[in-house]
């Protein structure tokens, strides 16, 4: 029987969660509600679901109490009301009445990953130099989604790489923060394909400001459990079919010709097709529920329902990154079953 995954991803939760929860304004500790595999995260991206608070972000390198923000440029931030800390299978809050990550009586959610080079995820942080220069990493793969953030000053922007959003030479860049249509600019990433042991960075400050830190957060596609691919919109309800070779537990789509937000949906929130609720990154806006069947999560990738331009604009171009509740088919042959 052919193998169509490896064996450490026929179990996605081990590398990758969607967490609900609500705030309380006082210490607690969010465990995770799958409770088939324990997983410790290193990077954590919260957003509040009813509140304009914005998205935040914490990874183990940089160390649980200090943040940034997806949706602004500020630099890093150090609280100790917010994440306190990664937890065998969970993280823990602060107490606060009014913290980004646990107001009370507020709805969240948490997008969670675990580093590892078999689920294709590594965080790195360097010091910029203002020059050029390369960047270690440690996927033993081709980086396919690259995002830095200079975080120890305010003002830079939240630089995104992607694949599929580039030609050779590698001049293409968006900005996860704004809603901009892709730029050319040999600065952000040098003119050069990163390769299965570095990136490289210009001289833009987005990514290597000189004499300041900055933080990389790296993805290659794993069969099953990750792709980062991109499509043309057909503009009608009728939209069109991604192949992912996996069930989206999150994705998060980018209009790349025209400006428009980094709309997220996942499996939790809502977690049907035809009421699959909208986040978007570049913005503290609370969940979106007006729009109905916007996109179908499937067995083996996602469908586009509705022309909104977001994700569907006849003839509009998108990139997209979706991570896996479950391979399409495991290591063993066994298809997963559509929601």
């Amino acid at each position: 029987m052919a193998t169509y995954v490896a064996e450490a991803l026929n179990d996605p939760s081990k590398f990758f969660k969607v967490q609900l929860y609500t705030g309380s304004g006082g210490t607690q500790s969010i465990t995770f509600d799958d409770t088939d595999t324990d997983m410790q995260p290193d990077l954590i991206w919260i957003k509040s679901r009813a509140d304009t608070n914005p998205h935040t972000v914490v990874d183990a390198v940089r160390g649980a109490t200090k943040v940034i923000w997806t949706n602004v440029t500020s630099g890093e931030g150090t609280f100790t009301d917010e994440v306190t800390a990664f937890d065998s299978d969970g993280f823990s809050l602060g107490a606060s009445s009014n913290a980004y990550a646990n107001e009370s009586s507020e709805t969240h959610v948490a997008w969670c990953w675990k580093e590892s080079a078999d689920a294709g995820f590594d965080i790195v942080d360097y010091d910029g130099d203002g020059g050029t220069r390369t960047v270690s990493h440690s996927l033993s793969a081709v980086p396919h989604v690259i995002i830095t953030k200079v975080y120890e000053r305010n003002g830079e922007n939240w630089a995104v790489y992607h694949h599929k959003n580039t030609s050779a030479p590698e001049t293409d860049y968006l900005l996860l923060n704004n809603t901009n249509a892709t730029a050319d600019q040999t600065n952000y990433w040098n003119d050069t394909a990163p390769t299965s042991s570095v990136f490289t960075v210009g001289g833009q400050n987005d990514t290597n400001a000189s004499g300041q830190d900055v933080i990389g957060y790296l993805w290659t596609a794993k069969q099953g459990f990750s792709k980062f691919g991109s499509y043309t919109g057909n503009g009608n309800a009728d939209g069109t079919f991604i192949f992912c070779g996996l069930r989206p537990a999150w994705l998060m789509i980018k209009r790349t010709d025209s400006t428009d937000g980094w709309l997220i949906v996942d499996n939790k929130r809502a977690g049907y097709n035809g009421g699959n609720n909208v986040l978007e990154a570049d913005v503290a806006d609370a969940e979106d529920t007006g729009v109905a069947d916007r996109v179908d999560i499937l067995s083996n990738g996602f469908k586009l329902r509705n022309s909104w331009s977001k994700i569907n604009t006849s003839g509009g171009t998108y990139i997209y990154m979706a991570f896996a509740e479950a391979p399409f088919v495991n290591s063993n042959g066994v298809p997963n079953n559509a929601r």
